[in-house]
C-alpha cells in the first residue's frame, strides 16, 4: 500500500506542501485544478490507477489556501475540515438558497450528502500533529464569496463553518466513492467576505501550508 495522496488547486499549493514533507517517498503531491468538478475527476483518476497498478493509497488530503470567517479562522490559521460542504449546491427561490437536499433527492444522487465527513483516524492524527489547528466544517463553493451579505448568508446556514474553498467537497466525494480515508487541511489567506485582493495574505498562507505538511507524513 502506497502513502498519502495529497492534492492541490495550483502549482503554487503543491510545492508549499512538498517543502514541508519530512519524508517525500512517502507522500504523493500534485495540484490538480481549481474548483470541485476538476477536483474530482482527477481524484477519481489517480485513485482507479493506483488501485491498478496494486499500489492503492492509504487516504487523500484535499490541501491549500482558504478563505477564513472572522472568529472563527484568523489571516495564517490552520484549518482542518472535520467535514467537507457543498455550499453553493442547491436552488435559488423567492426565500433564498435551497440546499440541495432540501429539494428531495436522496444522498446517494449526490455522492453521499452534501457533507462528507473527515475520515476519524486521519483526523485524530492530524489533529494530533497540529494542536493548534482550527477544526470545524469547510465549505466548497465554486464561485467565492465576494460580499458581506454573502458571508452572511453562509454564516446562517452553516453556523459551524471555518473556512471556505473550492476543491474539498470535490476530493472528498471521489475518495468515497473508491473507499479511501479523506481529509481536508487548509491555511488561511484572507478572511471570507468584501473581495480585497490587498488584504490577502498568500505569502503567509503558503508558509503556513509548508510548516503545516510536516503532519502530512
Amino acid at each position: 500500500m502506497t502513502g498519502l495522496l495529497v492534492l492541490t488547486a495550483v502549482p503554487a499549493e503543491a510545492e508549499a506542501v512538498r517543502a514541508g514533507l519530512t519524508d517525500p517517498s512517502r507522500t504523493t503531491v500534485l495540484p490538480v485544478g481549481v474548483g470541485p468538478a476538476v477536483a474530482a475527476a482527477a481524484t477519481a483518476r489517480l485513485l482507479v490507477l493506483a488501485e491498478a497498478a496494486g499500489r492503492p493509497y492509504r487516504g487523500v488530503v484535499s490541501a491549500g489556501v482558504a478563505g477564513g470567517f472572522a472568529g472563527r479562522a484568523e489571516v495564517g490559521a490552520t484549518v482542518l475540515g472535520s467535514v467537507s460542504v457543498a455550499a453553493d449546491l442547491g436552488a435559488d427561490s423567492p426565500e433564498g438558497f435551497l440546499p440541495v437536499d432540501e429539494l428531495g433527492m436522496p444522498p446517494q444522487w449526490l455522492g453521499g450528502g452534501i457533507a462528507l465527513a473527515a475520515d476519524p483516524g486521519l483526523l485524530a492524527g492530524l489533529r494530533a500533529a497540529l494542536p493548534a489547528a482550527t477544526v470545524g466544517a469547510v465549505l466548497t463553493v465554486s464561485t467565492v464569496t465576494g460580499t458581506a451579505a454573502g458571508t452572511q448568508a453562509l454564516r446562517r446556514r452553516h453556523p459551524d463553518a471555518v473556512a471556505e474553498a473550492m476543491e474539498g467537497y470535490g476530493v472528498a466525494v471521489a475518495a468515497a466513492q473508491a473507499g479511501v480515508p479523506f481529509a481536508e487541511l487548509r491555511t488561511i489567506s484572507n478572511p471570507v467576505g468584501p473581495r480585497d485582493r490587498d488584504a490577502w495574505r498568500m505569502r503567509e498562507a503558503l508558509a503556513a501550508l509548508a510548516t503545516a505538511a510536516a503532519a502530512l507524513t
